[in-house]
């Protein structure tokens, strides 16, 4: 069963609320919608072997960061620097925007109005 919706993207930053990097703040490096997963900046390292492909490649470990369940991220509201719900509404000029439920400060917009 896959989600197609999440409620972060790339660039949010968020709180890691469970795992092994429980308390961590860090940006979204890449989202995947249909699995339900994100990439987020120092989080959830792993070490990984690499073997060289050619010959003036060099092999070795490599750290890298792995994904993430959507579900155990939380965005962070840039106005209150804190962890927060969002919720979603339209303004007046007909944009949906994401704001946050703590301060009523809009964090991005969504979808642009349309034009009458």
């Amino acid at each position: 069963m896959s989600r197609n919706k999440i409620h972060v993207k790339k660039d949010d930053q968020v709180y890691v609320l469970t795992g092994k990097d429980a308390g961590k703040t860090g940006k979204i490096i890449a989202a995947y919608p249909s699995k339900g997963r994100v990439i987020v900046e120092g989080v959830n390292i792993a070490t990984r072997h690499v073997k060289p492909k050619s010959q003036h490649q060099q092999g070795g470990i490599i750290r890298q960061e792995m994904p993430i369940d959507a579900s155990n991220v939380m965005l962070v509201c840039p106005k209150c620097k804190r962890p927060s719900k969002m919720g979603v509404k339209v303004v007046e000029n007909g944009d949906k925007v994401r704001y946050c439920k703590a301060c009523e400060a809009t964090v991005s917009v969504i979808s642009k109005g349309k034009k009458g």
